[in-house]
């Protein structure tokens, strides 16, 4: 009689096998359908804190690692040399103020003084047209003089005092023409020193050059003031801190790190055969080596269009930089696809740099779709 025992422990094995096969066969169909990479990273926002004014630092209250609010003092700047270029800023636009006063006034002073030579012009004027008339009776009557003394029915002396009465309306005339002149220019030379005064003053009001630059430099020293004071951005996380008090600022150059806290994402590179079947939107979830056991639900948010490549670029006397490959193997490149994490467990946490798996669930990216469940080995 043949044993039982073999059979049964080839039926188990065989068993055991086509399990197995199963098992390979449903994940590879699963990984056909939901790509899948382990090359995943935690990124999120840097903000590099850059001092606009140079000077030494007074006050550093903050701890690296440290969580800060929007708002929150990072460092100070010792302010004493930027306060004093207020305070003369400051009495540079008083003194200015005063100065334009001056000139308004001197504007008016000068317009003053143009009415008054226009009045002594009009004056002059009428005073030489009285004059003008006078000479002209004068010379009437010297004419008249002359021709009575020639026909005899006058004396020499009639003659003689019409000739003195004409001769000095003529030169009364000519003082009054000269006197006209004169009054002329002065009046021209007031309309010139008004233009200039009025130059020399600019627009009245807060529109005034001189006016607005004193109040610039006031405002740009008020602003290297005020940027003594550096606060966080946003919310977010000292990192790698290497400031202390008494170290010195150096404008434009970063000097502080803060992870914005809540600009958290992961990229996740995935081959381009599987790039394809990928739409903003999917589902995506993510597995962080951190926190093996808690997978995260999440969205892909962007898909990369391009990476860069070693073959072509320049390289030793500006020749094309090849690098040698297999003929028989072609490597698949990699396509950044940004998944943005939804509601995560106060448990978690992200932190940048930190290594991630991140599984895509194609064919979820339309609302209203239900998301398959996807089996542990995948995750």
């Amino acid at each position: 009689m043949i044993s039982m025992k073999p059979i049964v422990k080839i039926a188990a094995t065989g068993a055991v096998v086509l399990a197995a096969l199963g098992m390979i066969a449903y994940k590879y169909v699963d990984y056909i359908e939901y790509p899948w990479t382990r090359n995943g990273l935690v990124r999120a926002q840097v903000i590099q804190i850059v001092p606009r004014v140079s000077g030494q630092l007074i006050r550093v209250p903050i701890r690296n690692n440290q969580l800060v609010k929007k708002g929150d003092l990072l460092f100070e700047i010792d302010p004493r040399t930027f306060q004093d270029s207020v305070n003369g800023a400051r009495a540079d636009l008083d003194n200015m103020r005063d100065i334009i006063k001056s000139l308004a006034q001197q504007v008016d002073g000068m317009r003053d003084a143009v009415t008054q030579s226009e009045s002594a012009v009009n004056a002059a004027r009428f005073e030489m047209e009285a004059l003008a008339a006078d000479a002209e009776n004068a010379k009437v009557a010297f004419e008249r003089a002359a021709t009575l003394v020639k026909s005899g029915f006058s004396d020499q002396r009639e003659y003689d005092n019409r000739n003195t009465e004409y001769q000095v309306a003529v030169a009364r005339l000519s003082g009054a023409r000269s006197h006209v002149n004169q009054a002329t220019a002065d009046l021209e030379r007031s309309r010139a020193d008004l233009a200039r005064a009025k130059a020399n003053l600019g627009v009245l009001g807060e529109a005034n050059p001189r006016l607005r630059r004193a109040e610039a430099d006031l405002k740009l020293a008020q602003q290297n003031l005020d940027f003594t004071t550096v606060s966080a951005p946003e919310d977010g996380y000292i990192t790698n801190l290497q400031l202390r008090a008494g170290d010195s600022a150096i404008a434009n150059q970063p000097i502080v790190a803060v992870i914005e806290a809540n600009s958290f994402y992961v990229e996740a590179f995935f081959r381009e055969t599987f790039v394809g079947d990928i739409q903003i939107g999917d589902r995506a979830v993510v597995t962080l080596m951190g926190y093996p056991d808690t997978p995260l639900q999440g969205r892909v948010e962007s898909i990369g269009w391009g990476i860069a490549q070693t073959n072509g670029s320049t390289g030793f006397q500006l020749l094309p930089s090849i690098s040698p490959t297999f003929e028989w193997i072609r490597l698949a490149q990699r396509i950044p696809i940004v998944v943005y994490l939804d509601k995560f467990p106060d448990t978690v946490k992200l932190r940048a740099g930190t290594t991630a798996s991140v599984l895509v669930m194609t064919g979820t990216s339309k609302d209203g779709v239900a998301v398959p469940p996807v089996s542990r080995a995948l995750q």
